[in-house]
């Protein structure tokens, strides 16, 4: 089974599972194919986080979120006149990630050979393919960029001046042209796995680091009004490579969780299922919706006080028993407009200058970049997955998301993100362009996520797998920033209580059904905004929910239909060994597939 937010992704991972592949060789073939036909969401300078879970072994993580470069201090920035990282540019720039993370898991987990699973996406490149929406509408949304400043993209993404159309194949050659030189240069290195080395290689060394490192050091307008150039150099990428690690997990009436560490948002769900009560609200009643937003709220200001590479994190106090039953007691009746972090341990909080509201602010009066790019806009209605333009003008990005599990169990749940066409400037060697993660970082010394050279910036990237009694039996995740980990609880919980809610929902229910989110706590993403007491939901969310979460408080902006959260799903019964599936209609692209 594999679910994926666009079906060429999903297919293509699929056709190697039938292929005799297995979920890692699946996974890294379907994530190529994400950088070719959603390039507005992410690419191979990008980062992932991926959670496996192999057949009767234990879950890991697979870190594929670079860190920043040396030369990327807090001094240099603050120098510069910024008091945030740029939202776009090659200052915004970590070292790339995502390549070096599914080159490993292809070696350490994969059966098939490189050019085997660089294939589709290459076919896709070479040939085209029919592009969604999206694509066109974010090209057309920086058209002027790169007419005017951002030439190398224009020649990929406006080719004979008209962005990509539904219907009319796309291509991007210089794509298919790095690939096919990377398996030339990786032929000659002898078996699978010399073959995949060598591909590591030419990432962290070679001919394409070579490329990256011109390109960042190229002068580029950015977010800030200002050109910069960047700080990564090829000491940074030769030094770097995705690494494994021990998950954080928490165990919930019968599952245990598990997420990425603390240098990504991951532990907020955690968090969350930690504050919950041990007798829920009847599910879906208006009672049921503010306590998951009230602890939602408590476990993000958790989050902005202590989650980051830079610092080490309590988390065995921040999901202890103690911790979360005291935390418990702060969840009123009312809607709650401040950010209220606890004191793990007996430490003090500290908050970043932008998460420092001033009582008597107005509702939404910070909302400016609040919350992730592509859903609800306050007071106005907004198409999912299409691109934002914010105040200042810049144009944000959004992610993709991948779930494989293969006939002998192995699961595989990866979030992948960054390098969007609309952060930096096509790199015009090599047809893909860098990232922009470390503008989730701040310019203050001395917090958890402050921009530190070698520290991970904090993802918002959080693929989870959940298990039973020990087993693997769901992975799962979302596109959607700071709203992940909020869409995953509220679809989680709706898998996990079935069996106590009378006609309660399929995998495919779970996705399905109304969701919402808040943004009262500073962005991730450049201007870092927030919006206090904020709730954007559904327009099928009861309105007598509604009334009543208004009733209590809550500042609330009725969105779309279909316009929150974007989940993928596939599970594993392990009494049947009967595999299952769903995916996303929201945006009407998501795909699952089976046999």
């Amino acid at each position: 089974m594999v679910s994926a937010t666009h079906w060429l992704a999903a297919q293509s991972a699929m056709a190697v599972l039938e292929n005799g592949g297995n979920a890692y060789d699946a996974a890294v073939a379907g994530a190529f194919v994400l950088h070719v036909v959603e390039p507005h969401l992410n690419g191979p300078a990008g980062e992932v986080p991926i959670l496996l879970a192999p057949a009767g072994g234990e879950v890991r993580v697979l870190c594929g979120q670079g860190v920043a470069p040396a030369g990327a201090t807090v001094a240099h920035y603050r120098d510069l006149g910024l008091d945030l990282v740029p939202g776009t540019g090659p200052l915004a720039a970590a070292v790339p990630g995502a390549f070096d993370a599914w080159m490993l898991l292809l070696r350490d987990h994969g059966t098939k050979p490189l050019a085997e699973v660089l294939s589709y996406a290459i076919g896709y490149a070479e040939h085209g393919h029919a592009p969604v929406e999206r694509v066109g509408e974010t090209v057309e949304s920086v058209r002027e960029l790169f007419e005017t400043e951002w030439t190398s993209s224009a020649e990929v993404y406006l080719p004979g001046g008209r962005p990509p159309r539904p219907g009319e194949p796309f291509r991007n050659p210089a794509l298919a042209a790095t690939w096919n030189r990377l398996l030339a240069e990786a032929a000659r290195a002898g078996d699978r796995e010399a073959q995949i080395e060598a591909a590591r290689e030419a990432w962290r060394s070679g001919f394409i680091a070579e490329a990256l490192v011109r390109q960042a050091h190229r002068p580029t307008p950015d977010t800030s009004g200002e050109r910069h150039s960047g700080t990564l150099t090829t000491e940074d990428l030769a030094a770097w490579s995705a690494t494994y690690e021990t998950p954080a997990t928490y165990d919930w009436n019968g599952w245990t969780l598990c997420k990425a560490g603390p240098w990504s948002q991951g532990p907020v769900l955690l968090q969350q299922l930690a504050l919950l009560p041990p007798e829920l609200p009847p599910y879906g009643s208006a009672d049921y919706v503010h306590l998951l937003i009230e602890g939602c709220k408590l476990a993000i200001a958790d989050r902005e006080a202590w989650y980051g590479d830079a610092a080490e994190v309590p988390l065995d106090e921040l999901l202890s028993v103690p911790y979360n039953t005291a935390r418990r007691q702060l969840l009123g009746d009312r809607a709650s407009y401040e950010l209220r972090p606890g004191s793990p341990g007996g430490r003090t909080p500290r908050l970043c200058a932008h998460a420092r509201v001033e009582a008597g602010d107005e509702p939404g009066s910070n909302w400016p970049g609040a919350g992730e790019p592509t859903v609800a806009v306050h007071g106005a209605s907004r198409t999912p997955g299409a691109p934002h333009v914010a105040a200042d003008g810049a144009t944000r990005g959004d992610t993709c998301h991948l779930d494989v599990v293969d006939r002998w169990g192995n699961m595989v749940a990866a979030t992948p993100s960054g390098g969007w066409l609309q952060s930096n400037p096509v790199v015009p060697e090599l047809g893909f362009p860098l990232g922009t993660r470390l503008q989730t970082t701040w310019l203050e010394e001395g917090l958890p996520n402050s921009l530190t050279p070698g520290r991970r910036p904090r993802t918002t990237l959080t693929p989870s797998i959940a298990l039973r009694d020990g087993l693997p039996v769901l992975a799962f995740g979302t596109p959607g920033g700071d709203q992940q980990d909020q869409w995953q609880l509220h679809f989680f919980l709706a898998v996990a209580l079935r069996d106590e809610v009378r006609g309660g929902p399929d995998l495919q229910g779970a996705v399905d059904a109304p969701n919402w989110h808040n943004d009262g706590f500073p962005g991730s993403f450049h201007p870092r905004g927030m919006r206090p007491g904020s709730v954007t939901v559904e327009s099928r969310m009861d309105p007598g929910v509604v009334a009543e979460l208004r009733r209590r408080g809550h500042d609330v902006t009725v969105g779309d239909a279909w316009s929150e959260g974007r989940l993928c799903a596939v599970a594993r019964d392990p009494r049947t060994g009967i595999l299952s599936a769903a995916a996303n209609p929201r945006g009407m692209q998501g795909y699952a597939v089976g046999r």
